[in-house]
This record gives structure tokens, C-alpha cells and sequence, in this order.
């Protein structure tokens, strides 16, 4: 089709060359041969641009589409994304707040222990201190009675004394008991059992007759309360360690609850960050979908119009075209040039026009158009950088025509069934990447947030020690200015005083001046009144027609001796106005100074303490960068993984994609081209 709009546009070239010294007829068919390769080549651009624009509506289809499907896709999975995210969330706080329940039974669990224990150790050191106090005094009596048995034994002298001793000694009461019912006067004393001591009072009988039992009943009553305070002391310390190793459980139970409740609350409030931020992302996502959903419906309707329309146009060109040939052959035919033969001899060359129009409108061979197709498709080989339309190009120009159709037909089915096969695992790297690059992305964010926060803290140190220098020197360079600003006051002053003092005068006399030559120039206006009749002016030959006011009126040295007058009176009111406004201004600058100085003064004072906070938070930020770092060489690892198989290598997958759906257009094309 390329080669015969080519020979089509020759041949209307070389017959416009023989335009000249036409007759009117002549003229005639040059002007329509004129509008008819005018319609031809518009039909043929719009035919062009009309597929440029049906490959724009296909493609702008496909890509809304297929962002549409995006979309959904992306909507679903931060639908589930969010959900999983609440889901998370919501049991995190319940795993926390069961976290809570089991530190306050365990907290007042330890309390109600610490109270048990506090309560026991006050009853042990009562009784503890009772026992030491009797055995002390029972040690004492004891050795008090043996001297008095080994002086004079006798069974009622040790009867009196230990009656004596059990009133007043400082004796708990469990061995007050057992020595008053040893000392019990009945006709038959039976056994005493004092509480846990376990000593037994001798029969009335024997104790009268064997005056030394009372020493053994001593002896034995205090071996028996040591062994009470031994045992005492003994579950006291095993009471003790058994709270000891009690709040130790408790306490590292609560530390390491209290641990797994922190770190859950922080992934909980992450989770509800990422969910509110999925939240944003899912309404943006639905509203770009509806935005390509009316887009999509929009398109469809204008390229569905503009087909309409373009076939009408089409058709209305074509049927013009039809027209204007019928209108060329009968002005070109034997009875209009009959005539023409006679008065307009160059009209002979109409019948080679004629010729070469018809011989235009002979069809291609086969051979063409397959030369045609493996032209156009190693012109898109080359230009898309494609071997494989360049290896068909090849074989197009060469093969049988049926089995060049069908070659074709299979590779655009080929390149269609490799493009979804990619498509699919492009799918699989794109969800396992995208959660890679998160991770990466992240501890990478962090990393860098982390290191622009050090260098930003250096940064800032640095900032600070130089916003001490230049605030110090601010202020040694606003003393300079003070100093220098109050020298240059006064000398201006002066000047302005002296400028003032000269205008003044200069006002006085100007004004004079003006005065008189006013009051001349009115007189010689009324001495000189002009006066013209009416009608005489038509009449009148050319003279003068003002009547004379003097050399110097109002537009004339008048005039220039108001405008110096006024530059005087300027000259005054600017300098007055100037004066004053420098004075206030050296007043503002005076009294800015002083309080700058003051504000600079206590911005050192401020940046120093600041200074010696950002060294302290720098040490934070470095111990965080390196933890951070760890994860973040963990993920890049994982990533390494997933190279081979997920990232482009040359060429990235939308080139490759572009580049495929461009080999199957061209293809397609192909395929119009050769189609009978």
C-alpha cells in the first residue's frame, strides 16, 4: 500500500508539471486532478491518524484493564491485609491484657507473701528473744541452785529458791508453768507437761527425799528451751528462704511478663499504624479504581463514536473521490475535448493524464505485499531492538505465502502464551520482593534515619559550636556597628540642620520673586484683552489670533520659578522628613542592639546546654544503628536469594513487556498487510 501511495503522489507531481500554458478545460481538470489528490491524501492521513488513534483506544483499554485488575487485586489484598492486621492487633491486646491480669495476681501475690513474712519474722524475733532471755536466766538459777545444793542440800531450801526464782525472773511463760507445777504442793503431784518443753515435775515423794532432781529438772528444762529456740530459729530461716526463692519466682515472672506485655504493646501499636496506613492506602486504591472504571466506560464510548464516525467519513470520502473520477472522465472524453481540439490545442495531453490516473488504480501482486510485510517488519525489528521480527522479516520476503500466515500466527501466539507465563511469575517475585523490599526498605529507613539522625546530631553539635562562634562575634560585630551608627547619626544631623536652614531661605526668596512677576503678568493680560466679532474670522486674512501677555507667562520663567519652588519645599519637607525618620531609626537600631545583644547572650547559654544534650542522644543513636544494621544485612542476604530469579538482568520487566506487546502489534500488522 506504501509503494502504491508513493507512485500515486509521483504521478500527480509529474502532471502538475505540465500546468503551464493550459487551456480553460485544461484548467478545469487540473484543478479537479488538484482536489482529488487533496482528497486522497486526506483520506489517506486520516486513515493514519484513525489508526494511530484505534491503537491509542486498544492500548488505553488494555492498560485501563489492567490497572483496573490491578486494583482489585490491590484492594483484596488490603482488604485481607487490614483484616489481619486488626485481627493481629485485637489479640495482641487481649494477649496483653491477660499479660496484665497475671502481673497484678502475681504483684499481689508478693505482697500477700511479703505481708506473711514481715508478720512471722515479728513473731519469731518476740519469741526468740523471749527464749534467749529464759535460757539466760534459767543458766543463771541453775548454777545458783547447784551452789546452794553442793552447800547445804536440802530439798526445801531448792524448793524456796525455785519458787523464789519462777516469781521474779525474767522467764517466758511456758517455763514459769512448768517450774510452778513442780513447786505444786499436792498430796500427789502428777506429771506437768509445760506446752512442747516436755519436762516432768519429780513426785512430791522423791523430790523430798532426793533433793537433787530439782537440779536436774533445771538443767533439763533448759536444754529442752535451747532446743525449742534451735528449732525456732531453724524454720525461721527455712521460712525465710522459702520467701526468698517465692519473690524471686514472682519477681523474674512479673520482669519477664512485664517484658512480653512491652514488646507486644509495641508490635500491637505498629500493627495499628500499618493498619491505618493500609486504611489510606485501600481508599486511595478504590478511588483510583472508580477513576479508571468511568475513565474505561468513558473511552469505550468516545472510540466506539469516533469508529462511527471515521467509517462514515471514510465512506463519504470515498464516494467523493467516485465522483470527482466520473466528473474527470466525461470532461476528459471525446465530446468536450472534440470541441476543445479546435480552440485549445494543448488539451491533447489530458488523455495521458488520463492513462496514468487509471494505470495508478492497478492492484499489487502477492510478491508486493510480502515485500511490503518484511519491510515494515524489519523496520520495527530495528526499531524495537526485536531479533525475532527481524528473523521473521527474513523468511517473509522468501517463504510460501500460507505457511508465512501461519508462521506468523504461531509466534503471535507464542509471544501471547510467554507474556502470560511471565506475567504469572512475575506475580510470585513481585509478592516475595515487594515483602523483601518492605523489610529492606524499612530497616534500610531506619538505618539511614538512624545515620542521618547521627550525622544530623554531629550536624547539629558542629551547627551549635558555630552558632556560638558567630552569636559571639554577632555580638562583638554589633558593638563595632552601635559605635559606628552613632558617629555617622551625628554627622548626618548636622548636614540635614545646615540643608534645612538653606531651603528655608531659598523658599523665602523664590517666593518673592514669583510674587511680583505674577502680579506683572496679571496686569498685562487685562491691558491686552483680545476680542473677535463673530463672523469675521472667515473673512479676516491670516494674522495673529491670541492676544499678547508678555514673554513670560504662566508657561514661561513663571512656570520655572514654581517648579523651583517646589523643589525647594520638597528639598525641605524630604530633608525634615528624612531627619526625622533617620533619628527615630537610629533610636529603633540603638534599642534593637541592646536587646539583641541581650537575646544573643542567652541563645550561648541555651546552645551550650543543647549542645551537651545532642552529645548524649548521639551516643543513643549509635547503639540503635548497630542493631538496625544487623537486620537490615539479614533481609539484603534473603534479597540476594532472590535475584537470580526475580530481577531484571538488562532489561526491566515493563520494557520486556512493552517490547513483547510491540512484536505482537507488529505481527498483527503483518498479518493486515498480507491479508488479500
Amino acid at each position: 500500500m506504501a509503494v502504491l501511495h508513493f507512485v500515486l503522489v509521483l504521478g500527480i507531481v509529474m502532471i502538475g508539471s505540465h500546468g503551464a500554458q493550459v487551456t480553460p478545460v485544461q484548467k478545469v481538470l487540473q484543478m479537479m486532478d488538484e482536489i482529488k489528490a487533496k482528497g486522497i491524501k486526506e483520506k489517506e492521513d486520516e486513515e493514519v491518524t484513525f489508526t494511530k488513534f484505534s491503537m491509542w483506544c486498544s492500548n488505553t483499554d488494555k492498560f485501563k484493564e489492567e490497572a483496573i485488575a490491578r486494583g482489585a487485586g490491590e484492594i483484596e489484598r488490603l482488604t485481607s491485609l487490614i483484616e489481619k492486621l486488626v485481627s493481629d492487633a485485637r489479640v495482641l491486646g487481649n494477649q496483653i491484657r491477660a499479660l496484665d491480669e497475671k502481673n497484678q495476681a502475681d504483684t499481689s501475690e508478693k505482697n500477700a507473701a511479703t505481708e506473711i513474712r514481715e508478720k512471722e519474722e515479728q513473731e519469731y524475733s518476740t519469741t526468740h528473744e523471749e527464749h534467749v532471755q529464759s535460757i539466760d536466766e534459767l543458766g543463771r538459777g541453775t548454777e545458783k541452785l547447784k551452789q546452794m545444793m553442793s552447800s547445804g542440800p536440802g530439798a526445801a531450801a531448792g524448793a524456796s529458791f525455785v519458787q523464789t526464782f519462777a516469781k521474779t525472773a525474767a522467764l517466758n511463760p511456758r517455763s514459769r508453768q512448768v517450774l510452778m507445777a513442780f513447786l505444786a504442793t499436792s498430796s500427789s503431784i502428777s506429771e506437768v507437761e509445760a506446752d512442747s518443753l516436755d519436762v516432768q515435775a519429780p513426785e512430791a515423794a522423791t523430790f523430798d527425799s532426793q533433793s537433787g532432781g530439782i537440779v536436774d529438772m533445771m538443767v533439763e528444762l533448759h536444754d529442752k528451751l535451747k532446743d525449742e529456740d534451735n528449732k525456732l530459729t531453724s524454720e525461721e530461716m527455712d521460712g525465710k528462704h522459702a520467701y526468698q526463692m517465692l519473690a524471686q519466682t514472682l519477681t523474674d515472672k512479673i520482669e519477664k511478663q512485664t517484658a512480653s506485655r512491652n514488646r507486644k504493646a509495641s508490635t500491637k501499636k505498629e500493627k495499628e499504624a500499618d493498619s491505618a496506613e493500609a486504611t489510606g492506602d485501600l481508599a486511595e486504591t478504590k478511588a483510583a479504581k472508580e477513576a479508571d472504571e468511568k475513565y474505561l466506560a468513558d473511552l469505550r464510548a468516545t472510540c466506539e463514536q469516533k469508529h462511527t464516525d471515521f467509517e462514515s467519513r471514510q465512506k463519504l470520502r470515498a464516494e467523493e473521490l467516485e465522483a470527482l473520477d466520473k466528473a474527470i472522465e466525461i470532461i476528459a472524453g471525446g465530446a468536450v475535448a472534440g470541441s476543445a481540439d479546435k480552440h485549445l490545442p494543448s488539451l491533447v495531453q489530458i488523455s495521458t493524464r488520463h492513462v496514468a490516473f487509471a494505470q495508478l488504480r492497478a492492484s499489487t501482486t502477492l510478491e508486493e505485499v510480502q515485500s511490503a510485510a518484511a519491510s515494515y517488519l524489519m523496520l520495527q525489528g530495528k526499531k524495537i531492538h526485536s531479533q525475532v521480527l527481524l528473523a521473521i522479516s527474513s523468511r517473509v520476503s522468501k517463504g510460501a505465502f500460507k505457511k508465512i500466515v501461519k508462521m506468523i500466527k504461531d509466534m503471535v501466539m507464542k509471544l501471547t502464551q510467554e507474556a502470560t507465563e511471565e506475567a504469572e511469575h512475575k506475580g510470585f517475585c513481585d509478592t516475595e520482593m515487594g515483602t523483601n523490599k518492605m523489610t529492606r526498605d524499612s530497616k534500610s529507613t531506619e538505618v539511614d534515619e538512624l545515620t542521618a539522625t547521627i550525622e544530623s546530631l554531629n550536624a547539629k553539635s558542629t551547627k551549635l559550636a558555630n552558632e556560638i562562634r558567630q552569636l559571639s562575634g554577632d555580638i562583638a560585630l554589633s558593638d563595632a556597628a552601635v559605635a559606628k551608627a552613632t558617629a555617622n547619626r551625628q554627622e548626618e544631623k548636622a548636614k540635614n540642620t545646615a540643608t534645612i536652614a538653606d531651603a528655608q531661605g531659598a523658599i523665602s526668596a523664590v517666593s518673592q520673586a514669583t510674587k511680583v512677576l505674577k502680579d506683572f503678568y496679571a496686569k498685562a493680560a487685562g491691558a491686552t484683552a483680545f476680542f473677535q466679532a463673530a463672523g469675521v474670522i472667515d473673512d479676516m486674512p491670516e494674522t495673529f489670533d491670541k492676544p499678547f501677555t508678555g514673554m513670560g507667562g504662566e508657561g514661561g520663567i513663571v512656570g520655572m520659578l514654581e517648579v523651583i519652588l517646589s523643589d525647594f519645599q520638597r528639598l525641605e519637607s524630604e530633608t525634615t522628613d528624612n531627619e526625622a525618620a533617620n533619628a527615630g531609626e537610629f533610636e529603633s537600631f540603638i534599642n534593637d542592639s541592646q536587646m539583641d545583644k541581650a537575646v544573643k547572650g542567652q541563645e550561648i547559654k541555651n546552645k551550650e546546654g543543647m549542645k551537651q544534650k545532642t552529645a548524649s542522644k548521639k551516643q543513643d543513636a549509635t547503639t540503635d544503628l548497630h542493631s538496625t544494621q544487623e537486620e537490615l544485612d539479614a533481609a539484603v542476604a534473603y534479597f540476594e536469594k532472590l535475584k537470580p530469579s526475580c530481577v531484571d538482568a538488562g532489561i526491566s520487566y515493563e520494557d520486556r513487556v512493552a517490547r513483547q506487546e510491540e512484536e505482537i502489534q507488529s505481527l498483527k500488522e503483518a498479518l493486515t498487510i498480507l491479508r488479500p
